[in-house]
């Protein structure tokens, strides 16, 4: 399905139906691919995938407006959806672009066109910029341009401009032409631009800057400010600019929902990508979403149900399976036990699998990249995945958990665990159990001693001499080390029902 978002729905099905090949094989999601391949394999049937993705989106994105109204999280999106709706304008999905379509002055002037003629801008140097432009601490949309001259023939080859990390949004033109932008923070900007853009002689670079937090803007050296033509000739941008505040964001003056250039808007994908393809008979669902909520990773318990149930009902083909993906690891790992929205959010996705009918749980906490969202091992994914179906839709004796807990029982100076899905006997990859933290009434929490006996594990630390309570993987970044005969990881999980870091968040 090609990328779509609409503020109501649709009945125009974009997308083309492809034989999977070696060749066609970098468009699928490779989640998807290992799934099908293993059930192709056990089961002799081809299995056809409808790829129904978009990289960033947030769940309530994929959930009909009416499915989520009766949590009441999203009174204000949703009005602001209706808004949108109304007035009849492009449906970007998200919050920042209308926002940049009513506001920002330098847009609705093309000050990104060699056509425009500068007035009243200042000489301003970049990386920097927002000091000279009287705004070094506020949030504030500001343009800045450049001409540069290159010699001709240009040479062939790739052409790419780079201008370091920034904070928080960035929309990059060359010669009028649109080439790249971003509102991602943790990562550098490298655009390539089009064959045909440059030329030899005078050429205009213009950059839209949205920063919203006092150390906002530029935030690498001046090294990192270049272009780099397809002969690898490296031309310095760093230096003398020119600037100009188009939107001075400083309260009152109001600011989008979201800065995300990218579908974050309830519904959105739901409307333009789910309704069309619903004439189509399914066999179920795959699910591998949950980034972009995990700041309300509480939340997510109860926005997950209402997706699954806006589907279904959309379908209309009873309750079809829907198996959901465990967000791997990700992120810096921390010595002590910690909080994070990462494992709130891995507790849901849980709970909801558990608590769904026809739902199951992927878990992939051994799969992930502490440096990428986007780890590059997916066959586990997706094999794990297939392990669900082949088990629960298909009937198929095989095992599709790894350990999860059947019972706690708290001894004087210790806690044991008894697992269920213990197959053949509990694991300890590596040969020793890490992850386990052990708490008594206090609450404070203690890395712990954890031994494996068949399918028990018994938790203790001379720090807690009267344990209450024990968690697992508790953290963004775990080791995951405990596993089943099967060689399926259990998922992080914790016998407290203290708050939660992200109890009381809410998406708006």
């Amino acid at each position: 399905m090609a990328e779509r978002t609409a503020y109501q729905p649709v009945h125009t099905l974009k997308g083309s139906w492809r034989a999977v090949s070696p060749k066609t094989a970098e468009s699928l999601s490779a989640v998807a691919f290992y799934f099908a391949r293993k059930l192709e394999g056990e089961t002799h049937v081809p299995i056809g995938v409808v790829v129904d993705s978009v990289g960033g989106s947030a769940g309530e994105s994929w959930a009909s407006a009416a499915a989520l109204r009766p949590l009441y999280d999203y009174d204000i999106p949703l009005a602001a959806l209706s808004r949108y709706a109304a007035e009849g304008g492009p449906a970007y999905g998200n919050y920042i672009m209308p926002w940049y379509d009513e506001y920002d002055i330098g847009l609705k002037q093309d000050w990104y066109s060699p056509a425009h003629e500068p007035s009243g801008w200042k000489n301003v140097r970049l990386p920097g910029g927002f000091a000279g432009l009287g705004v070094p601490v506020t949030p504030a949309v500001a343009w800045f341009r450049k001409e540069i001259t290159l010699p001709g023939p240009l040479p062939g080859g790739l052409t790419l401009i780079s201008l370091g990390e920034i904070q928080r949004m960035d929309s990059v033109y060359v010669n009028g032409t649109f080439v790249g932008g971003s509102a991602w923070v943790e990562h550098p900007r490298i655009y390539p631009i089009p064959p045909g853009v440059l030329k030899p002689g005078r050429n205009l670079i213009a950059i839209r800057i949205f920063k919203t937090e006092p150390h906002g803007g530029f935030l690498d050296a001046p090294s990192e400010f270049q272009l780099t033509l397809g002969d690898h000739t490296v031309i310095p941008l760093a230096g003398s600019w020119q600037g100009r505040i188009s939107v001075d964001a400083r309260p009152p003056h109001p600011m989008p929902l979201h800065f995300a250039n990218w579908p974050v808007m309830p519904a959105v994908l739901y409307n333009g990508m789910l309704v069309p393809v619903a004439p189509l008979s399914i066999a179920g669902a795959i699910w591998y979403q949950g980034a972009q909520n995990s700041p309300r990773g509480y939340e997510y318990r109860r926005l997950l149900p209402a997706v699954i149930g806006s589907w279904r009902r959309l379908f209309a083909q009873g309750d079809f399976p829907f198996y959901i993906v465990q967000l791997p690891a990700f992120g810096p790992r921390s010595s002590r036990p910690t909080d994070d929205g990462w494992a709130d959010i891995r507790e849901s996705q849980a709970i909801v699998a558990a608590s769904v009918p026809h739902s199951c749980l992927a878990v992939s906490i051994d799969t992930g990249d502490a440096n990428s969202l986007h780890p590059g091992n997916k066959k586990p994914v997706g094999e794990r995945l297939a392990l669900c179906a082949l088990a629960r839709y298909y009937g198929t004796r095989v095992a599709d958990s790894g350990p999860t807990v059947a019972s706690v029982n708290r001894l004087p100076h210790s806690i044991r665990i008894r697992f269920a899905h213990a197959d053949s006997g509990l694991v300890a990859k590596g040969g020793e159990l890490q992850g386990f933290s052990i708490a008594g009434q206090d609450r404070n929490w203690h890395w712990a001693d954890a031994r494996i006996r068949g399918s028990t594990v018994t938790v203790s630390s001379p720090e807690v001499p009267r344990p209450t309570q024990v968690r697992y993987d508790w953290q963004s970044d775990p080791a995951a080390t405990l596993f089943n005969g099967a060689g399926l990881p259990a998922g992080p999980f914790r016998t407290d029902k203290w708050p939660l870091v992200t109890q009381d968040e809410r998406p708006y």
